[in-house]
């Protein structure tokens, strides 16, 4: 697998001399890397059917399929699917063969996926922030706004927007040449390491990709911190007059989800530098690629009341055939 193998290599016309990636994956033994791979294929299957419950759940309650808040919840779900098989069963892979080797064009897909997926996911958590907000502080409104319709064409808009974003970056980073050394000190193909494979000059790529990550991060960020804030002094507001307290435990598991993800995204800026950099970049988008999509389903569904009860009225339905 060195770098001048003619079989590891493609032509320069496709702006590349490499064919192939290695990809390093955990710094492990042989027993370190077979609990790694226990812990990972059950989380993965949790996660999977976690998520699988949610969407079953709210697709055969018919009273909570017309809701938007379940609609979005429900793509969430099925985003989260796609989110975690993004990255997870390569690893699996790489962890249960020792393999590493990976071709550029699936390397590339899967960076696209993955960061594709991981747009969509702020778009959705900006798409709820808005759905909570326009419920709380306008709900003679909400009915009206918010239409199964609307809803449906707002979920229609996340999934697109977020693959669109980086369509653009991605392909541009595809076509720098890679002439150095092939190996990615990863788990998955990541951009930093991308870009310290490819020789210079690189021109304006890195600064168009850290724009186009920024913008969105920041942007849906500030969306949602601001929508809750007017959520937040609402409730305040009705609960000094006597109302219901229970829009706070909503909001709660919403701010959760938006807390561990976000926070694990800023930890990539943020993390330490030198030789433990690239652990701990490992570590930190484990947790947001892999231990973030088995959490939110608890966070968002499980714990909700009305989920509960239709859970449990599928599961009465069911014993009952």
């Amino acid at each position: 697998m060195m770098q001048n193998d003619p079989v590891h290599e493609i032509g320069v016309d496709n702006g590349t001399t490499v064919q192939e990636f290695i990809l390093l994956g955990f710094r492990a033994g042989r027993q370190g890397r077979w609990l790694l791979l226990i812990f990972f294929v059950v989380v993965y299957t949790l996660t999977l059917a976690e998520n699988f419950v949610v969407i079953m759940i709210v697709v055969r309650d018919s009273h909570l399929a017309r809701l938007p808040m379940y609609i979005l919840l429900s793509n969430f779900s099925c985003l989260e699917i796609c989110y975690v098989s993004a990255t997870v069963p390569r690893m699996l892979y790489d962890l249960s063969f020792a393999h590493g080797v990976i071709s550029f064009h699936a390397c590339f897909l899967q960076f696209y996926n993955f960061f594709s997926l991981g747009n969509t996911e702020c778009f959705f958590l900006s798409a709820m922030a808005m759905d909570r907000y326009l419920a709380i502080c306008h709900p003679l409104r909400y009915s009206k706004i918010m239409s199964q319709q609307a809803c449906y064409k707002l979920v229609a808009a996340c999934w697109i927007l977020g693959f669109l974003w980086y369509a653009v970056p991605v392909f541009l980073i595809s076509r720098l040449s890679f002439c150095g050394h092939n190996t990615i000190d990863h788990f998955v193909c990541d951009p930093g390491p991308l870009f310290a494979l490819a020789c210079p000059p690189l021109g304006y790529v890195p600064l168009l990709f850290n724009i186009s990550v920024s913008s969105v991060v920041l942007a849906t960020f500030l969306f949602i911190v601001v929508s809750y804030a007017f959520v937040s002094v609402t409730l305040v507001k009705r609960s000094s007059q006597g109302s219901s307290m229970k829009g706070f435990s909503t909001i709660s598991s919403h701010l959760a989800v938006v807390m561990l993800f976000y926070g694990s995204v800023v930890a990539m800026y943020v993390g330490p530098n030198g030789e433990d950099q690239a652990e701990a970049t490992k570590v930190v988008t484990l947790f947001y690629s892999a231990i973030t999509p088995l959490l939110n389903p608890l966070i968002y569904c499980l714990r909700n009341d009305q989920v509960k009860e239709a859970m449990a009225k599928l599961l009465q339905r069911r014993s009952m055939k």
